[in-house]
C-alpha cells in the first residue's frame, strides 16, 4: 500500500486508488492511513467524523463508512497475482476490524514515515556538523511534501492536531535546512527563499534571523539590519514581547561584522520561537 498524506490524500493498493471522494469516508481513511499498522479505536473515529454530538447512529454509519472503503480496497485486490498455496487476500485482511477499533494494514510506503526517516537522518548530520548531507536529506524530507497535510480533507479536531504536529515538524526540517544551506555559504541562493518565508511566517524569529544572515552574507547589511526593525516594530506591536536575546545577538554581530566577514548562524536549541502563520 502508498500512502500519502503530506498534501492531498492518496493512498493506493497494487497502485489502484482506494481513496473515495465522499468527505466523510475520506476522513475516516485520512486517520486510519496516518496510523497505518495500528488499531484505531471507533471513539477516536467517531469524534473525528462527529465532535462532541455524535447522532445515534454514529456506530452504524462508521460501519457503513467502513465499507465503502472495503469495496474499494476489494477493486484494488483484483489484481493481486495469485500465490500458490495461499488464499487471497480480502478487503478485511487489508481494513480489520478489531475489537474496539480497525486497522488498516498499510505494509508499503508511507510519505510521513519516510519524512520523518529523512529529517532524522539530516538531524543527526547536523549534530556532526556534515552540513552537506544534512542539507541533502533534509532537502529530500521536504521535497515529499505536495501542499499542507491532508490538504483535500474535511478535518476534526484529530486530523486537524495532527496537521499541526506535522506542520511543525516541516517547520523544523525547514529550520535546519536552511541553516546547514548557510554554514554553505550559500546566501544568495537563500534569499528569495527566505523572502518569502519571512513574509508568511510574520513573527518567526529563527527564520528573520536566517533572512538577517543570509542577507549580510551576501553584502546587503543595511537590509539585515532593516529585517531585525521591521521585525523588532512587528513584535511589540502585536505581542508586546522584544525580539529574543539571540535575535538580538544576531543584530550585534552583524552591527560590528564588516559585509566582507559575514557572521555564522548559530546553533538555535533552546532559543525562544515565536511562530504564527
Amino acid at each position: 500500500m502508498e500512502i500519502d498524506v503530506l498534501g492531498p490524500l492518496a493512498v493506493r493498493e497494487n497502485g489502484v486508488s482506494i481513496t473515495p471522494t465522499a468527505p466523510k469516508p475520506r476522513q475516516v481513511l485520512a486517520l486510519l492511513a496516518l496510523h497505518a499498522d495500528q488499531v484505531v479505536p471507533v471513539g477516536s473515529l467517531i469524534e473525528e467524523l462527529w465532535a462532541a454530538t455524535p447522532p445515534r447512529s454514529a456506530r452504524t454509519t462508521l460501519q457503513t463508512y467502513v465499507l465503502q472503503l472495503r469495496e474499494l480496497i476489494a477493486v484494488a485486490l483484483e489484481k493481486d497475482e495469485p500465490v500458490e498455496g495461499q488464499p487471497r487476500r480480502s478487503a478485511k485482511d487489508v481494513l480489520v476490524t478489531l475489537p474496539g477499533g480497525y486497522l488498516l494494514r498499510g505494509g508499503g510506503t508511507s510519505d510521513v514515515r519516510e519524512f520523518e526517516r529523512l529529517a532524522g537522518t539530516g538531524y543527526r548530520a547536523m549534530d556532526s556538523e556534515d552540513f552537506r548531507d544534512a542539507a541533502q536529506q533534509l532537502r529530500e524530507a521536504l521535497g515529499l511534501w505536495s501542499g499542507s497535510a491532508f490538504a483535500d480533507v474535511q478535518t476534526g479536531a484529530q486530523l486537524e492536531m495532527e496537521a499541526k504536529r506535522l506542520e511543525e515538524s516541516r517547520l523544523c526540517a525547514l529550520d535546519q535546512r536552511i541553516e546547514a544551506d548557510l554554514r554553505l555559504g550559500r546566501h544568495r541562493e537563500l534569499l528569495a527563499e527566505l523572502t518569502v518565508l519571512v513574509s508568511r511566517y510574520r513573527t518567526h524569529e529563527n527564520l528573520h534571523a536566517q533572512f538577517m544572515l543570509a542577507l549580510h552574507g551576501a553584502g546587503r547589511r543595511g537590509e539585515a539590519l532593516d529585517v531585525y526593525q521591521r521585525l523588532r516594530s512587528t513584535l511589540v506591536r502585536d505581542l508586546g514581547i522584544e525580539p529574543s536575546a539571540r535575535l538580538r545577538r544576531v543584530q550585534r554581530s552583524i552591527l560590528m561584522t564588516s559585509p566582507e566577514a559575514p557572521t555564522q548562524p548559530e546553533k538555535t536549541g533552546g532559543e525562544r520561537l515565536v511562530r504564527v502563520s
